[in-house]
């Protein structure tokens, strides 16, 4: 039976992308059918084209599809992704979180693994308190909670994050990180694989 995985992600300047493609060559890997979806982007074009770095992550993420309700009827099991904005999800990842009432209503959002990874401008910059605000709101959908733990040793090599991979900007893309989000991803695909059992 193969468990069809949503890695949801926002990214301004790429970091969140690049985390995403990670967690679906992991997941692939073991054995999901994975769809890779971008949040449509909220803020003013003009705000967006003001900034060399956002509009050149924006044209580069251009050909991924928008993540819409139906994909997350279609998954067994999610990754969500993105950025800190002081302390919680950016605004992108809310407001798509908000079109999913009826999706909520109906209960196909429930019983399906969900993970969450994340990334701040530094260490303390509120990445811990972004992925538990997400699983705030997986809870309210009656998702499970697919967090990696202490379930691997990849997990102390990046830093030591149970909740959910966390990056800081500017760092390396090592095999310390390739590691710990891989394994985040397999974690999620095996569980999400007991649950449709």
């Amino acid at each position: 039976m193969t468990v069809k995985l949503a890695i949801v992600y926002y990214s301004t300047y790429g970091t969140n992308h690049k985390m995403a493609e990670i967690a679906a060559e992991a997941a692939r890997a073991a054995g999901a059918e994975v769809k890779v979806l971008r949040i449509a982007e909220t803020a003013p074009a003009e705000v967006v084209n003001s900034q060399d770095a956002w509009k050149a992550a924006a044209e580069n993420q251009s050909s991924v599809p928008v993540a819409t309700p139906a994909d997350m009827e279609w998954a067994d099991a999610y990754i969500f992704s993105t950025p800190t904005r002081f302390g919680s999800a950016t605004s992108q990842m809310r407001s798509f979180i908000d079109t999913l009432g009826g999706q909520w209503f109906t209960g196909k959002l429930a019983n399906k693994a969900i993970s969450a990874m994340t990334s701040a401008q530094n260490v303390h910059g509120g990445q811990e308190a972004t992925i538990l605000g997400l699983y705030t709101t997986f809870l309210h959908w009656g998702a499970i909670i697919a967090a990696p733990g202490y379930t691997d040793a990849a997990i102390f090599g990046a830093g030591g994050n149970p909740y959910g991979y966390s990056h800081t900007q500017g760092a390396e893309f090592d095999e310390k990180v390739v590691a710990a989000i891989s394994h985040q991803a397999k974690r999620t695909v095996e569980i999400a694989a007991k649950l449709k059992a």
